[in-house]
C-alpha cells in the first residue's frame, strides 16, 4: 500500500511539475514593463524561464511555481495558468517550420551596470527610470570605477547622455552660466585631475577605450540619446583634440576631420564633426539635426520595428519584441541616425520609413555587443533640462520602453547567444 500511494504521489507531483505560468506579452498584459522584472526575478531566485520569441508579443513561460504567481499578483502582471499539455500545445506551435516563433531560454539574471555621473538623479535617463518601475537591480559607475576595471564584474552596461568627447554636452551656448553646468564643469576637472589626466576631454577617451575593450571582451552594451554617437566620435579622434578651448583649456586641431579613424568606431563611418563650440550638435549623425530644433508634429512622428527569422536570428528578435510594430517617434540630442553614415554589417532593427532615419541598431565587436537607440525619453517627445520626471504608472505598455528593457533582458540567454 505505501509503494502505491508513494508511486501516486510522484505522478502527482510530476503533472504538477508539467504545469506553467504563461506571461503574456500581447494586448493581454496589464502591465508589460512589470512583467519583464518578473522575468529578471524569476531569473534571480535562480528558476529558468523561457522566452517564447513572436508568440504573443514575447510571452514568457515557467514552471508553476507558488512564488512566481504570488509576485505576478503582488505587481499586477497578467498571467495564466496553464496545463503541462496547453504548454506542450504552445510549444509544438512554435516549433512549426511555417511559423516565425522560437524558444529562447533564459539561464541567469545579467549583472546591470549605468554609467551615471555623481549626483545621478534617475528620472533623467530612460533606461533607469525603467530600472526602477521594473524593480530590476543595478549599479551605477562612474569614470573611477571604470578606470580601476570593475566594468569586468558586469554583464550589461548602459550608457546615456554622457558626453564622451568632453564637451559638456555642447550646452556651452544656451546653459554656461546655469549653476548645474559650472557645477558639473568644476565636478569634471576635479575628476580629471584625481585620475591623473591634464584634461576631461582626455579623461573621456580613456573611459571610452576601456568600453571598448570591455564590450570586446564579451560585454553588452546599451546606448541612447547622446552616448550613442558622441561614444564613437570619441573613439574615431582617439588621437585628436576636437573639443575648443572653453571645454578643455586649448584650441581644437583645425585638421581634426582629416585625422578621424573611422576603423575606431563602433557603428558609423564618414561622419562630419560639428565643430562650433556653440551649436548644439556634434556631427551629421544626428537624424534629424538638433539646432535649430526641427518642428516635426509628434502625432505623425512613428517609426517601424524590423521583423527577423525568430529560428535563425534569435539575437535581433529578441531585441524587438513587442505587442506593436510601430511606435511613437521620440527626440534627444541625438534623435535618429543618418541611414548613409551606419557601417555596412550594422543591424538596422527600427526605422522611420520612408527617410533616412534609423532609429534603432545593433552590431557586434569582438565577443560583445552593442545596441543604439536615439532618442532619451519613449514618452516624453521632446525632453528639455529641467523638465519633470516620467511617470511610468501611466505608461505600463509603453512599447517604446519595451525597447529598453528587450536590452536588459537578452544577455540572460547566454548559450543562444554563444551559438549565433
Amino acid at each position: 500500500m505505501r509503494s502505491i500511494l508513494t508511486l501516486l504521489f510522484l505522478l502527482l507531483s510530476a503533472a504538477g511539475a508539467q504545469q506553467k505560468i504563461l506571461i503574456p506579452m500581447d494586448l493581454k498584459q496589464s502591465n508589460h514593463l512589470k512583467a519583464y522584472g518578473i522575468a529578471f526575478w524569476t531569473l534571480e531566485k535562480g528558476v529558468e524561464i523561457d522566452w517564447l520569441l513572436n508568440y504573443r508579443g514575447g510571452s514568457f513561460m515557467v514552471d508553476n511555481v507558488s512564488l512566481v504567481a504570488n509576485e505576478c499578483r503582488v505587481r499586477g502582471v497578467a498571467f495564466e495558468q496553464i496545463s503541462g499539455a496547453e504548454a506542450a500545445q504552445i510549444l509544438g506551435e512554435i516549433a512549426g517550420e511555417n511559423t516565425n516563433m522560437d524558444v529562447v531560454r533564459l539561464e541567469k539574471a545579467p549583472k546591470v551596470a549605468v554609467y551615471v555621473p555623481p549626483g545621478f538623479k534617475p528620472w533623467d535617463d530612460a533606461v533607469t527610470l525603467a530600472l526602477e518601475y521594473a524593480e530590476i537591480p543595478y549599479t551605477k559607475l562612474w569614470d573611477p570605477e571604470v578606470l580601476q576595471g570593475k566594468l569586468s564584474e558586469y554583464d550589461w552596461l548602459h550608457l546615456h547622455h554622457e558626453d564622451f568627447t568632453g564637451q559638456y554636452g555642447k550646452f556651452y551656448a544656451s546653459h554656461r552660466n546655469s549653476p548645474w553646468y559650472i557645477e558639473q564643469q568644476l565636478s569634471y576637472e576635479k575628476t580629471a585631475k584625481e585620475l591623473g589626466f591634464r584634461k576631461v576631454s582626455d579623461q573621456k577617451k580613456a573611459v571610452a577605450r576601456t568600453i571598448r575593450d570591455y564590450v570586446a571582451n564579451g560585454g553588452f552594451m546599451f546606448a541612447m540619446c547622446a552616448a550613442t554617437d558622441s561614444y564613437d566620435i570619441a573613439l574615431a579622434a582617439e588621437n585628436t583634440d576636437i573639443a575648443e578651448s572653453m571645454f578643455d583649456g586649448d584650441p581644437a586641431d583645425r585638421n581634426a576631420q582629416q585625422k578621424l579613424d573611422f576603423n575606431k568606431s563602433f557603428a558609423f563611418r564618414n561622419f562630419s564633426l560639428e565643430m562650433n563650440p556653440l551649436r548644439y550638435e556634434f556631427s551629421d549623425i544626428d537624424n534629424p539635426q538638433s539646432d535649430p530644433v526641427p518642428l516635426r508634429d509628434p502625432n505623425s512622428d512613428y517609426f517601424t520595428l524590423f521583423e527577423f527569422s525568430a529560428k535563425y536570428d534569435p539575437v535581433p528578435t529578441m531585441l524587438t519584441q513587442n505587442h506593436v510594430n510601430i511606435l511613437k517617434g521620440f527626440m534627444g540630442q541625438t534623435t535618429m541616425f543618418k541611414r548613409s553614415l551606419i557601417k555596412p554589417g550594422v543591424l538596422t532593427l527600427g526605422e522611420r520609413e520612408g527617410t533616412d532615419e534609423v532609429r534603432y541598431i545593433h552590431g557586434n565587436i569582438g565577443r560583445g555587443t552593442f545596441t543604439f537607440y536615439g532618442g532619451h525619453d519613449p514618452e516624453d517627445y521632446q525632453h528639455a533640462v529641467g523638465d519633470p520626471p516620467t511617470d511610468l504608472n501611466l505608461h505600463k505598455n509603453s512599447p517604446g520602453y519595451r525597447i529598453i528593457l528587450n536590452n536588459i533582458l537578452f544577455p540572460a540567454a547566454k548559450k543562444k547567444l554563444q551559438k549565433t
